[in-house]
């Protein structure tokens, strides 16, 4: 279990692709992070969010830490495309004794979207995000003024429009976040929040 709180920006160090022969999904992949302060206390086995995906970290030299990406996870979320030297978002599982600061997130991404646009005020930046036509089904999860999941952060949408939704970020949002250095047109991981899923899975279908 993950609160969306983001702990740090850490490096991709390596990537590499592993094709797997008669496969419907793409490549698996392995890649290594310097997870720098936050390796501490932590052991192989034990789960990390990255970029909003919870990963198992497979080997730990030092402060470096491996993940394994099964063709699934590639083809679902947004990390087929890091290469080396990317920063991305970190959150380590959280503990039972822990402060909960952001909202219930599993770690299990819903689908992607794209950034639509990036509006910059004086105090906020304002991010609106495209979803496909095929996952438009999914914002019967959304509510304005409720939560969401955006490459592991724990956000607020501000509104939503057909398959738009936008929410707005402070600096220091985006000075400790992917968000800050990702652009208009770059992939972003999305979780629905996961009260909302569980109360639709209740509700009779229509």
């Amino acid at each position: 279990m993950f609160t969306g709180i983001i702990e740090s920006l850490c490096q991709i160090k390596s990537v590499k692709e592993i094709k797997k022969v008669k496969s419907k999904y793409p490549a698996e992949i392995k890649f290594s992070i310097d997870l720098e302060k936050l390796s501490n206390g932590l052991k192989i086995g034990q789960s990390v969010a990255v970029n909003g995906v919870c990963l198992t970290i497979t080997k730990l030299n030092g402060s470096i830490a491996e993940f394994s990406v099964i063709g699934e996870t590639v083809r679902k979320t947004s990390l087929g495309s890091i290469k080396k030297g990317d920063r991305v978002n970190i959150e380590r599982s959280m503990k039972a004794s822990g402060r909960f600061d952001g909202h219930f997130v599993q770690g299990h991404v819903d689908c992607t979207g794209i950034i639509h646009d990036k509006i910059i005020y004086p105090t906020e930046t304002k991010l609106i995000i495209k979803i496909s036509k095929e996952q438009k089904q999914s914002f019967h999860y959304v509510i304005r003024k409720g939560s969401i999941t955006i490459d592991g952060i724990s956000l607020t949408v501000v509104d939503m429009e057909k398959n738009l939704l936008s929410i707005s970020l402070i600096p220091h949002t985006l000075k400790k976040t992917t968000l800050g250095i990702k652009s208009i047109g770059d992939k972003v991981n999305i979780e629905f929040d996961i009260v909302g899923k569980y109360i639709s899975s209740l509700l009779p279908k229509k």
